[in-house]
C-alpha cells in the first residue's frame, strides 16, 4: 500500500505506542474502574501513545455496569480509539458490523486501509447495522437473560468449589478450583459441559476456566442440573 495513500510523508516514522484496553474485559469479566480509564488517558496526554479501548460488552454489565472511555474522555480524543460491535450486542456476528469513535485524524487513516484492503462494509449490512443501533430494547432483552443465566450458574459453581473471580459483566464466568485448568475442563467434560481452558488467554489464567453464558435457558438449566448431580 503506498504511504501516500495513508497520508503519511516519507520521512514519517510510522511506529506509535499503542495501549489496548479490554473493558468490560474477555475472557475475565472485568469491568475497568474510573480512575484506572483516567490513569490512561493522562498517560496518553503525556505522550504519543494510541489508546485504542474495545467496548464489545459495554452493554452487559451485571454487578457493576461499564463506563464508556468516550464519557471520561469528555471529548478530548486525541490518539483515542473505541470500538463497539454488534456481534455481542445484538448478536450479529456474522456481519462484522458497528462504529468506531474517537480520534477523527486516526478514524481517517483506518478508513483509507479499509478501501484499498477491500474491506468496505455492503450496503445491505450498513442499513441492518443502522438499524441495530438504533433500537436498545433488544439488547435490555438480551442483558436480563445473561444476568439470570450468570445468577443461576453461579451458585451451583461455588457449592463445587470453584470460586468465581470478576464475571462484573459481559457474556462469561472466570472461576477455578484451584487446580490446573485442563483438569478442570476434563471436570466438565465429564459431566458433558464444554469449558474453555484459561491459558488459551495467556499464562495467567492456567488455573482459571472461562464459562459462556450463551446456550439457551434450558442448556444452562441442564448444565446446573449436571454439575449439582454428584
Amino acid at each position: 500500500m503506498e504511504r501516500e495513500a495513508l497520508g503519511v510523508a516519507a520521512g514519517d516514522r510510522l511506529e506509535r505506542t499503542l495501549i489496548w484496553v479490554n473493558t468490560p474485559s474477555n475472557p475475565t469479566g472485568r469491568v475497568h474502574s474510573k480512575e484506572e480509564i483516567e490513569a490512561v488517558l493522562d498517560f496518553r496526554s503525556g505522550s504519543d501513545a494510541i489508546v485504542a479501548v474495545d467496548e464489545c460488552y459495554f452493554s452487559f454489565g451485571d454487578s457493576k455496569k461499564p463506563i464508556s472511555t468516550l464519557q471520561i474522555a469528555a471529548g478530548q480524543n486525541r490518539n483515542l480509539l473505541v470500538a463497539h460491535s454488534l456481534s455481542k450486542r445484538s448478536n450479529l456476528a456474522g456481519y462484522r458490523g458497528a462504529f468506531l469513535a474517537g480520534d477523527k485524524d486516526l478514524i481517517a487513516r483506518l478508513l483509507e486501509v479499509r478501501k484499498h484492503a477491500g474491506m468496505m462494509a455492503p450496503a445491505p449490512i450498513q442499513h441492518a447495522t443502522a438499524v441495530a443501533l438504533g433500537d436498545e430494547e433488544h439488547v435490555k432483552v438480551q442483558a436480563e437473560r445473561y444476568r439470570v443465566r450468570r445468577r443461576k450458574l453461579v451458585p451451583a459453581l461455588l457449592a463445587k468449589g470453584f470460586a468465581t473471580e470478576f464475571s462484573e459483566a459481559g457474556l462469561y464466568i472466570w472461576c477455578s478450583n484451584g487446580s490446573e485448568d485442563w483438569a478442570q475442563v476434563e471436570w466438565f467434560a465429564e459431566r458433558g459441559i464444554i469449558v474453555t481452558p484459561g491459558n488459551f488467554y495467556g499464562q495467567g489464567g492456567a488455573r482459571h476456566i472461562r464459562i459462556a453464558l450463551t446456550a439457551t435457558d434450558e442448556g444452562i438449566d441442564e448444565a446446573i442440573a449436571r454439575i449439582s448431580r454428584d
